[in-house]
């Protein structure tokens, strides 16, 4: 058994400006933006964890809570929350704040499962996680239920 990091090792945050591009007509941000950062920052948070590279495997839920407009800035939090073998699941949480009014918002959670791969595309074994705080807590242990969901709706697709 190989020997556990803290979930705090994995931990990434970034932020990005919202710009006129990065929105539909609704002056609001393309849900499939978002999708591009959520699968970013999974990345880098998994590579910091596994020492290495890494494919993604699934992005198993996203939920849009509230949309950001133009001129808002989203910060996304990223931490690997369970590991199995060789794969990890991702927590990311994205919020969204207006800078003039100060009014932050939770825009997108979602759960994101990566691979650490060797320089063929094989399979690697990864360290596992322990928690340390409280919310770390909360998702480390209830990530063996969704891994069990996960393996269930991919059951159903074939």
């Amino acid at each position: 058994m190989m020997n556990t990091n803290p979930m705090s090792q994995s931990r990434t945050i970034q932020t990005h400006l919202i710009l006129p591009p990065d929105t539909n007509h609704h002056q609001t941000i393309f849900g499939g933006r978002v999708l591009a950062f959520i699968d970013e920052i999974a990345a880098i948070s998994s590579m910091k964890h596994a020492n290495g590279a890494v494919v993604t495997a699934s992005i198993d839920s996203v939920d849009f809570l509230s949309s950001a407009k133009v001129g808002d800035v989203l910060e996304l939090e990223a931490v690997v929350s369970n590991t199995g073998r060789s794969s990890m699941e991702v927590y990311v949480r994205v919020t969204s704040t207006n800078l003039i009014t100060g009014e932050e918002k939770l825009t997108t959670e979602s759960f994101v499962t990566m691979v650490a791969v060797d320089e063929n595309g094989n399979p690697v074994p990864v360290p596992g996680i322990h928690p340390e705080t409280e919310e770390e807590t909360r998702l480390f242990e209830s990530g063996p239920a969704r891994r069990i969901h996960r393996k269930q709706r991919l059951e159903m697709n074939y």
